[in-house]
């Protein structure tokens, strides 16, 4: 058989898978609509015969904590509240890793979780729950914090928790802290203790390895990160020392709007035409390319509508491996965007500022307008940006980004960037 009729097997089998998928969550929706007219219903336990009919998104273990969770998580930085039906058709595929954190949305995260669980109980010990100690900075914060979210998930416990949310350096990982996480854990209020990280990841990463007390980890990886040589290396160092490793921002989604994955360049209509002929998205194979690293344990992956879990369930129910012709379709797409993206190498571009603007302040304020620009998350890029230090925030629009620009080896256009985020962010 010949590459084009590899193509066109691979693409007929992958739109059969999704037309299942959408299909089985399609009967979420008329049993959510049933319940709305007061008709009966039980979402949550359907018939055994039907739930045998619903394939399940495939299970990976955990590093080396002894459980399996599903390879496919939903990030939950929206408001969940009103989208219980997301919650109930994630339940329905298998998707059981639920990833939030204190701060997102406004806290609507955690309590549409709790609001969930209140109603479906029996649910909870089927969920891996993981949330985060968002903004906090002392061990005390991070205690009320888990109090805070434990009282909003209407739960007992937490699966995983994470302190720091967002690590960036590895002193963060004091003995206090240590002592905290397994404090935390003898009173059964968690299972396991880890950290997220965005800027200085593979430093945080290699730190972790070492440690002994670091169950999770997770940092940013995608198609724009597998070329940095020591993340990758920072990433084994943590596969081997038995710790589970967490993808986030599989998609590579940009800070600059045009160089969001969607058809406006040419190299965004060369990605998105390579990918349909495959049966793909591009941001469905993003996430597969990611899945394919079986280092990796889970990723989760925002998904504010059934229509967006569709098609990530079928991207990962889909059997078929990208080829290394996708591989470098997507990285050669990766180089040609790259100055929209911010790798999270905070270190280098902290090196050539002032130090009212360290640690990471830039790199911060690059995933703020990525969230602004590329998730719409605009109330959300703008209250993190709001927790920026006035000094810092007062010093953004007359300071020289020449030499930071000059060292990004991502060639950010660092000042204009910045400016956009003042004007839209501030």
């Amino acid at each position: 058989m010949d590459n084009s009729q590899n193509k066109q097997v691979s693409r007929r089998d992958f739109m059969r898978q999704s037309a299942i998928v959408a299909a089985g969550l399609g009967s979420a929706s008329l049993t959510c609509r049933a319940k709305a007219e007061n008709q009966p219903s039980n979402p949550e336990a359907p018939a055994a015969a039907e739930q045998e009919k619903i394939p399940q998104v495939p299970r990976r273990k955990l590093g080396k904590t002894g459980i399996e969770v599903s390879c496919l998580g939903l990030g939950t930085m929206f408001n969940l509240v009103d989208a219980q039906i997301v919650l109930r058709s994630t339940v329905k595929w298998g998707v059981k890793y639920w990833d939030t954190a204190s701060s997102y949305a406004g806290g609507n995260s955690e309590l549409g979780i709790g609001e969930f669980l209140s109603k479906n109980p029996q649910v909870r010990k089927d969920l891996f729950i993981v949330s985060k100690a968002s903004g906090a900075r002392t061990v005390a914060d991070v205690e009320k914090r888990l109090a805070t979210s434990l009282k909003r998930m209407n739960i007992d416990y937490i699966d995983a928790y994470y302190a720091p949310h967002g690590a960036t350096d590895p002193a963060q990982f004091t003995d206090e802290l240590k002592k905290w996480a397994e404090g935390a854990k003898k009173r059964k209020l968690i299972r396991f203790f880890g950290f997220s990280t965005h800027n200085n990841m593979a430093q945080c990463l290699f730190a972790a390895a070492k440690l002994g007390w670091i169950d999770m980890v997770m940092p940013m990886y995608n198609f724009r990160h597998m070329q940095d040589d020591e993340l990758q290396k920072a990433i084994d160092a943590c596969h081997k020392a038995g710790i589970a490793i967490v993808a986030m921002k599989t998609t590579g989604k940009t800070t600059i709007e045009r160089f969001r994955l969607s058809i406006e360049t040419e190299a965004d209509k060369k990605l998105v035409q390579h990918f349909l002929e495959r049966g793909y998205t591009a941001e469905q194979a993003a996430l597969k390319l990611v899945l394919q690293d079986k280092r990796i344990s889970a990723a989760p992956v925002q998904m504010e509508t059934v229509a967006v879990l569709t098609q990530n369930v079928a991207a990962v129910l889909d059997k078929t491996k990208l080829t290394q012709e996708d591989r470098e379709v997507l990285t050669e797409y990766a180089r040609a965007t790259c100055s929209g993206y911010c790798a999270g190498c905070a270190q280098i571009c902290d090196s050539a500022l002032p130090d009212v603007l360290r640690p990471g302040r830039i790199s911060d304020i690059m995933r703020y307008l990525m969230y602004y620009n590329s998730y719409g998350h605009q109330a959300e890029a703008q209250e993190l940006f709001a927790q920026i230090p006035g000094e810092v925030r007062n010093r953004l629009l007359s300071t020289d980004y020449s030499l930071a620009e000059a060292r990004c080896p991502q060639h950010l256009p660092i000042a204009e960037l910045v400016a956009q985020a003042v004007s839209k962010l501030a």
